[in-house]
């Protein structure tokens, strides 16, 4: 591979550590504290920033600079953890912990939980308000839909087309906006746009094919490995056109994403 050689987990750290540098001053301890505390509390327990630093790869894929990615990748992280926040919730998947911590409506009551998560998506929105792809990426049409068909489809046999329903909108939609928005505010043309997102952000929207209960319901295991190989090899052929310095942290996050075990 082409993309042999490049230090995937030194750039993911230092990635990281910026997005949590300006994360931590995103959100001050002011009043009303309760609310305040809630929002950082989640926002900041830790992760590996795969979707914000998928955006600010795709910026730097194009020329773009991380300073420039920087607020709409924020917004990217402060949206994912809205809705973790309220995947979690009773009404919902029922969570106690996230990340081996306890859940926020677990620490803060159900009340503040909801409140801090629609004040992370409002605040998200303060960030990037003109950047139509990811609003439409977690609404009705996005993260949304996704998630009203995973909770109806619980206990129920689905179909491999209900499947990949429920996966490209619960989300893809969301890592292929990442990357839609980095490439943008890079300065890509339309071209780029289409070659970046076309197959990344769909292909890591798989998010581990292979290990997830249900593809392999569906599909049978190897069937399903064998989907995931496939997907890979297409977003690979999606960066050869691109410079192979810049492309690499995009294929090392696509192989991440697809490969990792949580």
């Amino acid at each position: 591979s082409p993309f042999q050689g490049f230090e995937f987990e030194a750039y993911m750290a230092m990635k990281a550590k910026n997005i949590n540098k300006m994360l931590d001053v995103a959100i001050p301890l002011r009043h009303p504290l309760k609310i305040n505390e809630a929002m950082r509390y989640s926002l900041l327990a830790g992760g590996k920033r795969v979707r914000p630093i998928l955006c600010i790869a795709s910026c730097e894929l194009v020329g773009g600079d991380e300073s420039l990615a920087m607020p709409i990748a924020c917004a990217i992280e402060m949206i994912r953890t809205a809705s973790l926040i309220h995947d979690d919730l009773p009404c919902m998947d029922n969570d106690d912990l996230r990340r081996g911590k306890p859940t926020n409506h677990k620490v803060f009551g159900e009340s503040t939980a909801v409140l801090a998560g629609d004040a992370l998506l409002s605040l998200a929105f303060e960030y990037i308000a003109f950047f139509s792809e990811l609003s439409s990426a977690i609404g009705s049409k996005g993260l949304g839909a996704g998630q009203i068909m995973d909770i109806e489809s619980e206990g129920k046999t689905v179909s491999l087309k209900e499947l990949e329903y429920i996966h490209v909108h619960k989300t893809a939609k969301l890592l292929e906006a990442c990357v839609v928005c980095g490439v943008i505010i890079g300065g890509g043309n339309d071209n780029d746009i289409e070659k970046s997102s076309m197959e990344l952000g769909k292909t890591a929207g798989k998010d581990l094919v292979s290990n997830k209960a249900t593809y392999p319901k569906v599909m049978g295991i190897d069937e399903a490995k064998n989907f995931a190989y496939h997907l890979m090899n297409q977003a690979a052929q999606q960066l050869a056109c691109f410079d192979t310095a810049k492309a690499a942290p995009l294929y090392h996050l696509a192989y991440y994403i697809a490969n990792r075990q949580n």
